[in-house]
C-alpha cells in the first residue's frame, strides 16, 4: 500500500516539460515527463549549455567545453553532446567530436544534427563513403530542423566521387527543404553548368 501511495506521488508530481535552447528554435532534449528534481536538473543543463554556446560563439572553446560537460553532468542530452562534440571540432579533435555525436545519439537516436556531425567530419579527415550512411541517417531523423544540411552534404560526397546525376538529387533537395540555402544553389546551379 505505501509503494502505490508513493508511486501516485511521483505520478503526481511528474510534468512534461520540454525546453528551447533560445538557439533558432532549437529544443534542448526531447520532451519528456518529469519528476520536479529532474526538470530542475535539465533547467540546470541548458543554462550551462547557453552560457557554453555564448563561450564558443566568443571563440573562449576551453570554456564552451567545461560548460557543456558541465551541461552534460547536470542532465545529458543529445544537444550538449553534440554541441561539445563541435566545440571540439572548432579544437581541431576531430576523434572526439566524433566520439561525442555517438554519445548523443545514444542518448537520442531521434536527434538529426550528430548524424549529419559524424557525416561531415568523416568527410574532413577524408573518408566520404564512411560519411553516406550517417548523412543518409540524418535525412531521417525524426527531430531535426535542419536536413538540408545532410542533403547538402551528400550532394558533395557524390560530386567528389564522380556522381553527377545523385549530387545534382541532393543538392535540389536541400534546396526544396531551404529555398534560400546559396551554397546548396551554388553548387546545383555549377555542377548543372557543367552537365549541359
Amino acid at each position: 500500500m505505501t509503494e502505490k501511495t508513493h508511486n501516485n506521488a511521483v505520478e503526481e508530481d511528474s510534468r512534461l516539460v520540454a525546453l528551447d535552447t533560445g538557439i533558432g528554435g532549437m529544443s534542448f532534449g526531447r520532451e519528456e515527463t518529469l519528476n520536479a528534481e529532474e526538470t530542475r536538473r535539465k533547467e540546470e543543463a541548458l543554462e550551462y549549455f547557453k552560457s557554453a554556446y555564448k563561450a564558443q560563439f566568443e571563440n573562449d572553446l576551453d570554456k564552451a567545453a567545461l560548460l557543456y560537460q558541465k551541461s552534460i553532468e547536470c542532465y545529458p542530452t543529445a544537444e550538449a553532446h553534440t554541441f561539445l562534440g563541435w566545440t571540439y571540432s572548432f579544437m581541431g579533435m576531430t576523434d572526439e567530436a566524433i566520439e561525442e555525436c555517438k554519445r548523443a545519439i545514444d542518448v537520442d537516436p531521434d536527434f538529426g544534427n550528430p548524424y549529419n556531425d559524424i557525416g561531415a567530419y568523416l568527410v574532413e579527415k577524408g573518408d566520404p563513403i564512411g560519411a553516406i550512411p550517417w548523412l543518409e541517417r540524418a535525412t531521417r531523423a525524426s527531430r531535426y530542423q535542419c536536413y538540408f544540411y545532410p542533403h547538402f552534404n551528400l550532394g558533395r560526397v557524390y560530386e567528389a566521387r564522380g556522381l553527377a546525376f545523385m549530387a545534382l538529387r541532393e543538392y535540389k533537395a536541400a534546396i526544396d527543404l531551404y529555398p534560400q540555402y546559396k551554397l546548396a544553389l551554388r553548387a546545383f546551379r555549377r555542377l548543372q553548368g557543367k552537365l549541359n
